[in-house]
């Protein structure tokens, strides 16, 4: 039993991390302190002072436990860290960055590659974003590959290779063929360097390099190369036609708008490049109203500054940021100073109201979005509950699916429909353990058996020990059942559902030829939706999501076991060998990229395996293209 008095009176006075936890041992909080007994000390004293979600949180928290480090700037990346991996309720959580694009141009190459990635990694290279935009994203590299004819092919170019006979792009005059030697790596390294002048918003001297060409080809009488440089200038134009210019001052800038309404919290960034609006991101953060705009900017800055391949020299923001060593950590991540500043007066305070302008516009439209939302799924949840004459409306739905191909590597997974919207913290997957071979019916049965089982376990468990507590992870039962199928799913889930003593209604759907629902099962009679146009809609919404779920993991699963023969495959690279390479590179595709130098700075890999390593993933053009794609980002399953 936790003793929480006896653990907070001997609490240390060092710096470092604490972990607040559930009744069930579940991390709902990761914080950082430069002194471990006053902060966390202050969570059970004086409540009355803490917001409503603070208060709510500490209600929830059953034992707590802490790491001690040896600075405040220590506990500060511990924090993050932690809070990254477990991914805390009560934290400020923003969308994982894998899942936006980035542009990446590959510095560690003597002829470097220029290429959408959605995968960021400390590997030598330099990345541009995230982007939230990834149209914005396809059409600044279509821009930037009319203007530098660079290479866009995966073959390895070293500065004094061997040259080769150059592909189509060079005869289409859309390359400068670096593989032939029709171009040195300093002369290719001037449009490298203007690629990334550009993209980080530093288009002046180009725009005057070209535009002094321009003329001296027109004096020269050299038309065609003066419209050609003409055309370059039209299409910078064009790539930087939404920028405004806010300020002479070529500096690099962010600036944090926050806007609150009764619940949540609307956060707008702004960024400024080189005395231009570049770009801006918006994140809404749920429940945060009642929390303090410091602790809420605080924390923003953390998870956001984390994720992103970019830090600014200034950090503007309505709202002092009095934590010391946020500055200092935000330092160390640009590799030189940066200053958190709030504005008083002028152009930068005037910045600052028109990012909470565009914060307040983006949570009206947020919200205006979820009521839209929450009307449209009520009537399509009444006349589903009506049809199939239910007592109320169904408030959750959980929806179950089986994936495999050809038998191999079968998966189930579990999605939620709560309150009107998908619940992606309470999606569940399953690796079929006890079936062979394609059976979906068995598969169904053995996943609905472990879901239910495990349900009424986390039940008694809470029960038994009194918990004040109600949300495992399988305690909670939904008030509907759909299975992805006809007759024979929805008749193995009422045995299970029979053999565990639980009640619940199961519906199953009805594909049409072309696999679409045309209707729904429920008490072995069917029912047509043909005038239930939007419950037809929410069925087929959650027909496609767990689809979608189901089909995302059975690939993870199957990438990561070709991800795990390919480093298997590697002379001279036993387990420690992969498990360290993993670590320093983070991907596959951070190994492969790597030059000989590079991977030698692995622990264990030695020159000759480093070689090794660079000969498998390089020898011909055949091999690499079997190994794998640019867009493959799951990592090896060590």
């Amino acid at each position: 039993m936790f003793d929480l008095e006896y653990q907070l009176s001997i609490l240390p006075d060092n710096p470092g991390v604490y972990l607040m936890k559930n009744s069930l041992g579940e991390i709902i909080y990761v914080g950082k302190a430069k002194n471990l007994k006053k902060r966390v000390k202050s969570y059970f004293q004086n409540t009355k002072n803490h917001s409503e979600k603070t208060r709510v949180m500490v209600s929830k928290v059953a034992e707590f436990e802490y790491i001690i480090t040896d600075s405040e700037m220590e506990a500060l990346i511990l924090e993050m860290n932690l809070i990254k991996k477990h991914s805390p309720r009560y934290n400020v959580l923003l969308k994982d960055d894998k899942h936006f694009p980035f542009i990446k141009i590959t510095t560690n190459e003597d002829f470097p590659r220029v290429y959408m990635t959605r995968t960021y990694a400390r590997d030598g290279n330099r990345y541009f974003g995230p982007y939230t935009d990834v149209n914005a994203v396809h059409e600044t590299l279509d821009t930037i590959k009319k203007i530098y004819p660079i290479r866009t092919c995966r073959r390895v170019i070293l500065e004094f290779g061997e040259p080769t006979k150059p592909c189509l792009n060079y005869h289409l005059g859309l390359c400068k063929a670096p593989c032939a030697g029709y171009i040195s790596k300093a002369e290719y390294g001037l449009m490298i360097e203007d690629i990334i002048n550009l993209l980080e918003g530093r288009d002046v001297k180009i725009r005057k390099s070209l535009k002094e060409e321009m003329l001296e080809a027109s004096e020269a009488l050299d038309f065609e190369r003066a419209a050609h440089l003409r055309d370059k200038l039209f299409a910078i134009d064009k790539t930087l036609q939404k920028q405004k210019v806010f300020t002479r001052r070529l500096d690099d800038e962010d600036y944090i708008g926050i806007h609150k309404d009764e619940e949540d919290v609307s956060v707008q960034v702004f960024n400024v490049r080189d005395g231009k609006l570049t770009g801006r991101e918006h994140y809404i953060l749920k429940g945060f109203a009642q929390e303090e705009e410091e602790k809420i900017l605080t924390d923003f800055i953390k998870s956001y500054y984390s994720g992103t391949a970019f830090v600014p020299k200034t950090i503007y923001s309505r709202v002092e940021v009095r934590d010391e060593v946020l500055a200092d950590w935000l330092t160390m991540r640009r590799g030189k100073s940066v200053a958190l500043h709030t504005p008083k007066r002028g152009d930068k305070l005037n910045m600052l109201g028109l990012a909470e302008s565009n914060a307040k516009a983006t949570i009206d439209q947020f919200k205006q979005k979820i009521l839209s939302e929450y009307e449209t799924s009520s009537l399509a949840l009444s006349q589903l509950a009506s049809t199939l004459e239910l007592d109320d409306l169904p408030e959750r739905i959980e929806a179950f699916d089986i994936s495999n191909i050809q038998g191999v590597d079968s998966v189930g997974t579990m999605v939620v429909y709560e309150k009107n919207r998908f619940k992606r913290s309470d999606y569940r997957r399953f690796k079929i353990r006890t079936v062979k071979g394609a059976n979906d019916y068995d598969s169904m049965r053995e996943i609905l058996t472990r879901r239910f089982k495990r349900g009424l376990s986390e039940v008694r468990e809470i029960q038994e020990r009194k918990l004040d507590y109600t949300g495992g992870k399988f305690s909670i039962f939904p008030d509907l059942i759909i299975m992805d199928g006809g007759k024979g799913q929805v008749n193995i889930a009422l045995e299970v559902l029979r053999e565990l003593d639980i009640e619940i209604p199961v519906m199953g759907l009805v594909k049409d030829d072309y696999h679409r629902t045309r209707g729904i099962i429920y008490m072995n009679r069917e029912y047509g939706l043909r005038e239930l146009k939007e419950a037809r809609n929410l069925l087929t919404k959650i027909q496609d999501e767990v689809h979608r779920f189901a089909i995302t993991y059975h690939r993870t699963l199957r990438d990561k076991k070709t991800l795990h023969s390919i480093l298997e495959d590697i002379p001279r690279v036993g387990a420690t060998r992969r498990k360290n390479l993993m670590l320093k590179f983070g991907s596959i595709d951070a190994i492969r990229e790597a030059s000989v130098e590079m991977l030698q700075e692995t622990p264990s890999i030695d020159r000759q395996t480093a070689e090794s390593i660079y000969t498998y993933f390089h020898g011909n053009g055949e091999e690499e293209k079997n190994i794998g794609r640019e867009d493959r980002h799951q990592e090896e399953n060590l």
